[in-house]
């Protein structure tokens, strides 16, 4: 049966639900509990809903409609005498975790197989070294490319790593807190070493500052009612694709929100990523949902309350090709250049937060139509795209997606409470093999746990050799580029190169990027893996080619004529 899947967070619109971790959780330590819900008295919400109008709708007809706004509003006495005096949201995971304490202990549980900081460009790897850096260089990411680890530590780890505030931030206890565990505040645990300068740019050797805002808004959602639809540079809006990312960081402190995926006032699905909600309501360029005959259907409501557009998207059931897909996905979240001129795009232009939502036949299609790429490769001068995590479009036309399995039926299963017996939806979020009785075997029930983990780790296997093929023939097609370059050729050859550069390597960086995708869609990645060879191995031909038609040239040019020996000098 298909189950929505309730991407990263918990103010779970699905019923009540009992504490304690299921048995799979047996190995990891418990996070601190969320406080209890408060007994408050009862408050009286209609002086709110007169003014909040878009909210009156929500409330009124959900599961919440009897929780007080002072609940997940802080300061609401004070706003009512005076509308001035705005009330503090509540924008922390433990205030949903109060009620739904099952969905935020199992969030906060640590993965201890999911290592930190650990580089995609080891040998044993997605991106390993030599290949990636001759591939991706001078991109960001080249300084730093990490394996994902669990979701509660997802925006600490933007600070730290070393491409995206060039060494800025480190942690109050040093290397120790890679030890720590479960739901905690950004800033309680973060350090500014350069407090006095806030330019992004880079502070030490080995480091880029590539991170923006964009970047922060699939890490958190804090900045929801600061932020204009598509982080629009407008008045009243505090945040925007132009601010400076430093002093914007430093306003966040929370991981995957509940409200990403759980509307706080009907209690009902939505997602709140301004981009997708762009990608979801457009047709031109076409995406994988305007296309998709069984697609969710998105009500997406204006909540500008501000003088500024803010919108939302209520969806008509849980759909973790949407609600995952919030960050799972390839998107543009940084300036880059048109392809065609060479004119640089900034983060002022709204190509800056963009999702393409399509699969790997299409992507490059879509750049072409919005005239955006992200960097040009050191070696060869190709345009070329970074790819992000295309989890949902890799996942979008595969078996299992034909068949109605839902995200979380692999990634956030229904577990027992083992002291209630009721059951819940676990937010750990992690890789199904940590799970494989209430995962795989629910289908399969005639394998094995061994069987099942035996066909996962089977088809990483056959994947990781035909990325590294991958690689070998973009390595090779680089050096060929440098060797004619070098010997003169054209530049209408070296030209036809780099076209089959750029094809080339989305073809296989959409791979590398993507989580889980040896298993998410194997017929897919074989043939695109595939494609990304031959492309490679077209521009070394067309290289080749070239070369020996300017050597063959060389050779069959007439010798100029000897010089006239010098005439001597008479003697004196």
């Amino acid at each position: 049966m298909k189950r929505g899947c309730i991407s990263a967070l918990f103010l779970s619109a699905v019923a009540a639900i009992a504490i304690a971790s299921a048995p799979a959780f047996a190995q990891a330590p418990a996070p601190a509990k969320a406080a209890p819900p408060a007994k408050a008295a009862k408050f009286d919400a209609s002086a709110c809903l007169g003014c909040h109008e878009p909210i009156k709708a929500l409330h009124t007809s959900g599961k919440h409609k009897d929780v007080g706004c002072n609940a997940c509003h802080d300061n609401t006495a004070a706003h009512l005498g005076d509308p001035t005096k705005r009330p503090v949201t509540r924008t922390d995971l433990a205030t949903c975790g109060g009620c739904h304490q099952n969905q935020y202990k199992s969030y906060a549980t640590m993965d201890w197989h999911r290592l930190a900081r650990a580089e995609k460009k080891q040998y044993s790897g997605p991106a390993p070294n030599p290949s990636y850096d001759l591939l991706m260089t001078p991109h960001g990411f080249t300084k730093e490319h990490n394996q994902p680890r669990s979701h509660t530590f997802m925006l600490l780890d933007q600070f730290v790593v070393d491409r995206a505030f060039g060494g800025r931030f480190t942690t109050k206890n040093g290397w120790r807190y890679l030890a720590d565990s479960g739901d905690f505040k950004l800033q309680d645990v973060l350090v500014d070493q350069y407090p006095d300068n806030t330019d992004q740019k880079p502070f030490k050797a080995g480091t880029a500052a590539a991170a923006n805002p964009v970047c922060l808004s699939c890490k958190t959602q804090d900045h929801i009612l600061d932020w204009a639809y598509m982080g629009d540079p407008v008045n009243g809006a505090k945040w925007s694709r132009t601010s400076k990312v430093v002093e914007m960081g430093k306003s966040v402190n929370h991981a995957l929100n509940c409200f990403f995926c759980h509307d706080p006032h009907a209690a009902k699905p939505r997602i709140v990523r301004d981009a997708l909600i762009q990608a979801l309501t457009r047709t031109d360029p076409p995406t994988l949902y305007s296309q998709d005959a069984r697609k969710t259907k998105v009500d997406v409501k204006e909540m500008g309350l501000r003088g500024y557009t803010r919108k939302i998207g209520l969806l008509e059931r849980y759909d973790g090709k949407l609600q995952c897909g919030q960050c799972h996905v390839e998107y543009n979240c940084n300036p880059g250049f048109d392809p065609a001129t060479g004119a640089a795009i900034g983060m002022a232009d709204q190509r800056a937060n963009f999702f393409p939502f399509v699969d790997i036949n299409n992507v490059s299609k879509v750049y072409d139509a919005i005239k955006f790429r992200d960097f040009r490769n050191q070696f060869t001068g190709a345009a070329l795209t970074k790819v992000q995590h295309p989890d949902v479009e890799v996942y979008y036309g595969s078996k299992h997606e034909k068949l109605g399995i839902d995200c979380s039926a692999c990634h956030m299963p229904r577990v027992k409470d083992p002291k209630t017996g009721k059951v819940y939806t676990s937010h750990w979020q992690t890789n199904p093999k940590n799970y494989l009785k209430e995962t795989c075997l629910g289908c399969h029930n005639q394998w094995t746990e061994t069987q099942a983990k035996y066909v996962i780790e089977s088809l990483a296997g056959r994947y990781q050799g035909k990325v590294r093929n991958a690689e070998f023939w973009l390595g090779m097609l680089i050096s060929k580029y440098m060797d004619a370059q070098g010997a003169g050729v054209g530049d209408d050859v070296l030209k036809q190169a780099q076209a089959r550069h750029g094809e080339a390597h989305v073809n296989w960086e959409w791979w590398t990027a993507a989580n889980g995708a040896s298993f998410h869609n194997p017929e897919q990645w074989m043939e695109s893996l595939a494609k990304s060879v031959a492309l490679s191995q077209e521009g070394i031909k067309i290289l080749d080619d070239a070369m020996k038609a300017k050597r063959g040239a060389v050779a069959a040019a007439p010798a100029a004529p000897a010089a006239a020996p010098a005439a001597t000098p008479a003697p004196k």
